[in-house]
């Protein structure tokens, strides 16, 4: 009898990458979700960036991104990185750039797995890397009137 992980859903999909994006316009959780729908997932995991009121001390009014011509490219090469290293059936990830308040979504990615630590793990990687190597830059404006630049990589 075969192993239970010999099934082809167990496998990570040909083709996982479902949506990648970089936006000037407001991002839905329920989009990326919807994109990452897989039947043989057993574990989706989701995280969602949201602009905080706060930033090393000080209290953050509003902020701006901006990216790169190349941040788009540089996603799509940290999410086939993802991909090749977890057994992704599915992967989605979009940022926003322009001005933002606090609230808003900044960033949201999401992947689903055969199970649940599988997702848990190419998320997390997904995120941090996305994070570090994409370049995007954030501007904060603060509350006392300082304004900071914060680059992604």
């Amino acid at each position: 009898m075969a192993s239970t992980y010999d099934h082809p859903g167990e496998q990570a999909a040909d083709d996982p990458i479902r949506l990648l994006a970089i936006r000037d316009t407001p991002l839905s959780v329920d989009e990326v979700f919807a994109a990452v729908g897989d039947d043989a997932t057993g574990g989706t995991a989701l995280f969602v960036g949201t602009v905080r009121n706060h930033d090393s001390g000080a209290d953050v009014d509003t902020l701006g991104y901006s990216c790169h011509p190349t941040a788009e490219a540089e996603m799509r090469r940290i999410a086939e990185k993802v991909a090749v290293e977890f057994p992704v059936r599915a992967l989605a990830a979009v940022h926003r750039v322009g001005d933002l308040e606090v609230g808003d979504l900044a960033v949201v990615v999401a992947v689903s797995c055969p199970h649940r630590g599988e997702a848990f793990e190419a998320c997390r990687k997904l995120i941090d890397d996305l994070k570090h190597e994409v370049p995007i830059w954030k501007h904060q404006k603060f509350s006392d009137g300082t304004e900071e630049w914060v680059g992604a990589c």
